[in-house]
């Protein structure tokens, strides 16, 4: 079952195997998940090295014992309450910027809504929902891109010292966050609960949380940034059997976007490397064999045509689009943000199909980001009727 030589995944596309998979965290590892794709050159590692850039296995990666407590003080910040008591405040935002972009489509008879109001409001939920101040918005925007491109895409040297700089520039500034909400209430005065500050009350280091912190704050809003573009390309194309119209019902916006989830995900795979020899779906595993699961429908996916990329069928053999429920992975490691991504990413739809009437696509082949693991349209513009 190991991949050809020429490429280092085995793919597995079936969802009950890739659950098995997913259940089993001691034959299947996350400690390659976050590894760059593409390995770092030198002049790349010496840019991130001066920055003390540095990412030990804490929560998405960690295969140790110590990852169970961590995603507990990490699951604390994402309860189901705690995502409830927000729904006011994310409708407030998707509102905000859904008239903003009316405003912008009635001055210059366009408008993009990927940066109209998928960009912002998933950022600013997950930062007050971390108890973080919500600043830089663009700049961590940008940061996220350039980030999720250097770990999961396939950049030449010269693009990955640009995007190496980006990186570092990043983890500075992350840094500094960690720092101010570590000692953040240090002294008799606590103040307002930040999940950098639980981290360090939990007992890991400075690097280790900014280890965290730098996926996290990409995960926890870039992504579903994504999904809500995607979503807002497949409404205004038409491609869905849902209208534009219809989704301005919240429960119309709900199917729309567990189809989305379903089907094309921004997150459609995934990464684990087999622990031990082993067997899956019936044939055999090397311990070492590095393992891509498709966690949703990959659409239009672009397999380089002598990647070499091994499939691997198991389970039942079902054609088609996995489940929605693997959307967010599954196991001990499924995604803790998963509900939040959902309840946005539906309101932000709701809002700006009820405050943009009418509006049509204005381009259909739009450019797409995409990576191993990350896809989306980079742009969703619209013009009036």
């Amino acid at each position: 079952m190991s991949a050809a030589a020429a490429c280092p995944y085995t793919v597995v596309r079936d969802p009950d195997t890739v659950r098995d998979i997913l259940h089993r965290p001691d034959d299947f590892s996350p400690a390659n998940a976050l590894l760059a794709v593409t390995p770092l050159s030198g002049q790349a590692l010496r840019v991130l090295q001066k920055a003390r850039f540095a990412l030990p296995p804490v929560l998405a990666s960690n295969p140790t014992a110590s990852h169970a407590g961590i995603r507990k003080v990490v699951a604390g910040f994402f309860t189901p309450a705690k995502v409830a008591a927000m729904e006011h405040r994310i409708h407030q935002l998707a509102r905000e910027a859904a008239e903003a972009a009316k405003v912008r489509l009635a001055a210059s008879g366009q408008v993009d809504l990927v940066q109209a109001v998928a960009a912002n409001p998933p950022a600013v939920i997950m930062m007050e929902m971390l108890g973080l101040p919500v600043r830089d918005l663009a700049q961590l925007k940008a940061w996220s891109l350039d980030s999720l491109e250097l770990f999961w895409g396939w950049p030449d040297p010269a693009r990955q010292l640009v995007l190496a700089h980006s990186a570092a520039a990043f983890y500075a500034w992350l840094r500094e966050l960690v720092l101010d909400a570590v000692t953040a209430g240090s002294d008799d005065e606590p103040g307002a609960p930040n999940l950098f500050r639980a981290l360090a009350d939990h007992g890991l280091t400075i690097p280790e949380i900014c280890s965290l912190g730098y996926f996290l704050l990409i995960a926890g809003q870039e992504t579903t940034t994504q999904l809500i573009s995607t979503t807002l390309f497949r409404l205004l194309e038409g491609s869905r059997g849902m209208t534009w119209e219809e989704a301005s019902s919240g429960a119309r916006a709900r199917d729309i976007v567990r189809h989305i989830l379903a089907t094309e995900s921004s997150v459609p795979t995934w990464r684990r490397v087999a622990v031990r020899d082993t067997e899956l779906a019936g044939q055999a595993v090397s311990a070492g064999d590095e393992i891509l699961m498709e966690l949703t429908g990959n659409h239009g996916f672009p397999w380089p045509a002598d990647s070499g990329l091994s499939s691997v069928s198991g389970g039942t053999g079902r054609a088609g689009p996995t489940p929605f429920g693997l959307a967010f992975g599954s196991g001990i490691h499924r995604c803790l943000g998963a509900k939040l991504a959902e309840l946005e990413t539906a309101i932000i739809i709701q809002e700006t199909a009820a405050a943009l009437p009418g509006i049509r696509l204005d381009e259909s082949a739009p450019e797409w980001l995409r990576l191993l693991s990350f896809q989306a349209p980079r742009m969703v513009v619209a013009h009036g009727a």
